[in-house]
């Protein structure tokens, strides 16, 4: 029992000292001009160091808001508004893939062109003064068509959170809607820590190495250790993922692997937003349900035929 406590007390203490240490030596991850430097962000980032110290800032900022709620409240606030902020942006990528659609259809169909060239002087594949070649970008119109996949998952992956926070993901719980609010508010908090935080860290570990092996060679893994990724930056190179289904399609699929961390990373701070949320709530009372919730609704308004929805608005 005193071997446990030890190592448990020189574990937090180490954690604290790693902290400490990367935040005073940013040079020693960040500066990848320094192939050492790369693998040492690569390693930790998906390593145990790092969640550790993830989780024992979680717990300190969740004690320290049990004796002093006001913190927590403020801990909520600026995580809902991180996730309300990149979804209600990243929402704007539907409506890019909708008008995209519809311009690869009136130039495919209609017009019969194969490429869409974006340039001062050939807007939409025309060309104005022929035998130009100041085009700042041309691709192949299958290139466009494919790249309607990539909007679609910056709505997905980025507006999930923002949704989350919204309250409107489904959720089918035969046993939640019968029981008190107390009850609910338990179960949100141990819903968040035991299976949203898990889940969303084990999609963190696998989604940061499937990253980086489309990224750099030579390739990278979650076995390796800091000296085995240190031996392998002597010949580390970027070499990023330009393949595509085919021919002349999206070629840029490793943007889908970084919306897959970007995920796993806005779903773990709505998770614990969420978690702290539920216990604010739970201590507060009802009179706290929904406080600071920065919620969309549509407001209504009365005209000849009666109450119709009219406009989204923000209510807190």
């Amino acid at each position: 029992m005193i071997d446990f406590a030890s190592s448990f007390i020189e574990g937090i203490a180490l954690t604290f000292y790693n902290i400490f240490y990367a935040l005073t030596n940013p040079q020693l991850w960040l500066d990848w001009t320094d192939k050492q430097s790369l693998m040492r962000f690569i390693y930790y980032g998906g390593s145990f160091e790092f969640f550790t110290a993830v989780i024992l800032v979680f717990f300190i900022l969740t004690a320290v808001g049990t004796y002093h709620r006001p913190v927590m409240w403020w801990s909520v606030r600026i995580l809902e508004f991180t996730g309300n902020r990149i979804g209600r942006i990243a929402a704007w990528a539907g409506l890019l893939m909708v008008l995209q659609q519809i311009v690869i259809v009136f130039l495919q169909r209609i017009f019969r062109v194969s490429e869409i060239s974006l340039g001062p002087t050939s807007p939409l594949g025309y060309d104005l003064f022929l035998g130009t070649t100041n085009m700042l970008f041309s691709k192949d119109l299958a290139w466009w068509a494919e790249e309607l996949k990539f909007y679609n998952a910056i709505v997905i992956c980025l507006c999930c959170g923002y949704t989350f926070i919204q309250g409107g993901h489904v959720r089918v719980d035969l046993f939640y809607a019968g029981i008190t609010r107390r009850k609910k508010k338990i179960i949100d908090m141990l819903g968040s820590l035991f299976f949203m935080m898990p889940a969303m860290s084990l999609i963190w570990l696998y989604a940061w190495y499937f990253m980086w092996r489309h990224l750099i060679t030579p390739k990278v893994s979650a076995t390796d250790t800091l000296e085995v990724l240190l031996r392998k930056s002597r010949i580390a190179k970027w070499n990023v993922e330009t393949i595509g289904f085919s021919p002349s399609g999206f070629d840029a699929y490793f943007l889908f692997k970084v919306l897959l961390l970007l995920f796993a990373g806005l779903m773990f701070l709505q998770a614990v937003a969420f978690f702290q949320r539920s216990f604010l709530e739970y201590r507060e009372g009802e009179g706290s349900d929904s406080k600071y919730l920065d919620k969309d609704i549509l407001e209504t308004t009365i005209d000849e035929s009666g109450p119709i929805a009219s406009e989204t608005g923000n209510t807190k």
